[in-house]
């Protein structure tokens, strides 16, 4: 959906339930990304989308195209919520965010959701991987595997030589190749040092 018809969107969904079925549609699968990456419980993130939608229902008459695009909006949105929540879990899980959550969801759901967790945990740990490598080797790392440009291409954009570049990733990639502690993340280690 293109931006200007999707900004216009937005100013209909508190309104117009065509609108925010079709805004729903378009965006409830960032928004889970979203939640999964934020916890582990498969309840709690379905809790969270439901409140970023309902807030984001709640707040469509004071979007402004200017400040950003929809999705960007929106997870301004997921993020507040998701504050929110921590700061007041116990008494959010007690009331209608918990329950909302159990209705919406079966068993095929949760498996979903627990699935989607338990890759995202890899993702997790992967990333502390990374982030513990020192900055040069993580810089070239990162451009190469995450950003898809070529070693040649990385070396230019770090003002460094293409030889040095080759040198701090495969650095990189061998730092990553010693054994994790958590066995979860090896499948997405091994994707990352193929890039």
């Amino acid at each position: 959906m293109g931006e200007p018809a999707d900004s216009g969107l937005v100013a209909r969904i508190g309104d117009d339930p065509e609108a925010f079925e079709a805004f729903y549609r378009d965006h409830v699968q960032a928004v889970l990304r979203y939640a999964t990456r934020r916890t582990r419980d498969p309840h709690a993130a379905a809790d969270l989308v439901a409140e970023v939608f309902l807030a984001a229902i709640s707040a469509a008459d004071g979007y402004r195209p200017e400040l950003g695009s929809p999705i960007a909006w929106l997870h301004g949105i997921a993020r507040n919520v998701a504050a929110s929540q921590e700061r007041r879990a116990a008494r959010i899980w007690a009331a209608e965010g918990r329950i909302a959550g159990h209705r919406l969801l079966d068993g095929d759901d949760i498996a979903r959701l627990e699935e989607r967790i338990d890759a995202e945990r890899a993702s997790r740990r992967l990333l502390e991987r990374v982030a513990m490598l020192p900055t040069g080797p993580r810089e070239v790392l990162e451009l190469v595997a995450v950003d898809g440009l070529s070693v040649t291409e990385a070396a230019k954009a770090l003002r460094i030589s293409t030889v040095a570049a080759r040198v701090r990733l495969h650095r990189a990639r061998k730092a990553l190749q010693q054994p994790d502690p958590n066995p979860e993340s090896a499948l997405s280690f091994s994707s990352l040092l193929e890039a």
